[in-house]
C-alpha cells in the first residue's frame, strides 16, 4: 500500500487528531475530544489505531537547547568517497551514534549527507567536527554552515 493509499484511509476526525497532538501532544483524551469535537471513547480508539498503525510514531518534550547551555547550532555538508549501498550503511550507522547530530538527511545533490549538529560553542563543534564526523566512514570532505539566529524550529 502506498503512502498515499494510507493518508487517504485518514477521515476529518483522524486528521483533527494528528493536527491537535501535533500543537500540543500533552493533551488530555477529555481535552483532546472536546477540541475535534468527538466524545471520549471514540476519541480513544482512534488515538490508539493511528498509533498501532504508526501515523503517530511518539510524543516527547521539547527542550530550550540554550538552557542546557547548547547555544551553537551547524549545519554541516559530508560528501563521500564511496556511495554504494554498504558504504552508506556504515555511515548511517556512525552517524547515529554522534549525540550532538541532531539530525542527519541524506541528499540529492553536490553532496551526500546534511547534517544539523548543536554545540556549547564552536570550539566544541571543531572538536566534533574533527574528532567525529571527520573520522565516520567513508568521510571525503565537509563543509560548515554556522547558524546566527534560529527563526523557525520544531514545524511549529
Amino acid at each position: 500500500m502506498s503512502k498515499t493509499d494510507m493518508s487517504s484511509e485518514l477521515d476529518a476526525f483522524d486528521r483533527k487528531i494528528i493536527e491537535a497532538l501535533s500543537q500540543d501532544g500533552r493533551l488530555s483524551i477529555t481535552d483532546l475530544s472536546a477540541r475535534i469535537g468527538l466524545s471520549k471513547t471514540p476519541c480513544q480508539v482512534r488515538l490508539k489505531r493511528l498509533i498501532d498503525e504508526g501515523y503517530i510514531l511518539g510524543f516527547r518534550a521539547i527542550v530550550d537547547a540554550q538552557k542546557f547551555g547548547l547555544d551553537h547550532i551547524a549545519f554541516t555538508e559530508v560528501k563521500l568517497s564511496d556511495t554504494r549501498e554498504a558504504a552508506l550503511s556504515e555511515f548511517n550507522s556512525a552517524v547515529r551514534k554522534i549525540r550532538e547530530v541532531e539530525e542527519c538527511h541524506m541528499i540529492a545533490g553536490s553532496f551526500d549527507y546534511l547534517l544539523k549538529v548543536r554545540t556549547a560553542d564552536i570550539r566544541r563543534y571543531r572538536q566534533v567536527l574533527g574528532e567525529k564526523i571527520s573520522s565516520l566512514p567513508h568521510v571525503a570532505n565537509t563543509s560548515t554552515f554556522v547558524v546566527m539566529q534560529a527563526v523557525k524550529e520544531y514545524a511549529r
